[in-house]
């Protein structure tokens, strides 16, 4: 089996890393520090990429094409970035989204319980009144 492979169940699956912005060749925009505010960085990736927008639209409108080049070339940059960190979120995306479901399915399960025992309660009851003379 071929390294990052793992077999589960007799269904091969691979252990995904998501690889650094450098491992790809794209210069990281937002701090290497392992506590990264993401809010914070995404706001300031969509500001930055829309300065660039409007950047972009300015030099069309002038149709001065040698700048637009030199604005395009830094696009990728600010689009890699902003989905890199995205992506860096997923399992805490996927970890809050699992913690929501099991804490509707315990709620919904309780309310069943509550449910079963106001029916026994109920049909006691009812027993009872036809028990009585």
């Amino acid at each position: 089996m071929k390294k990052g492979h793992f077999c589960v169940y007799g269904d091969v699956k691979t252990d995904d890393v998501l690889p650094s912005l450098e491992e790809q060749g794209v210069r990281q925009l937002y701090p290497k520090e392992p506590n990264v505010d993401f809010k914070k960085e995404l706001g300031s990736l969509n500001r930055e990429l829309q300065l660039h927008i409007l950047e972009l639209a300015d030099v069309l409108v002038e149709r001065d094409l040698h700048n637009m080049l030199g604005e395009w070339k830094t696009f990728p940059f600010v689009f890699k970035n902003l989905h890199h960190l995205l992506n860096s979120l997923r399992p805490h995306q996927a970890r809050a989204t699992l913690i929501h479901v099991l804490e509707l399915q315990t709620q919904r399960r309780k309310q069943a319980v509550d449910d079963i025992k106001s029916g026994e309660k109920s049909c006691r009851n009812f027993s009872w009144s036809l028990s009585e003379p």
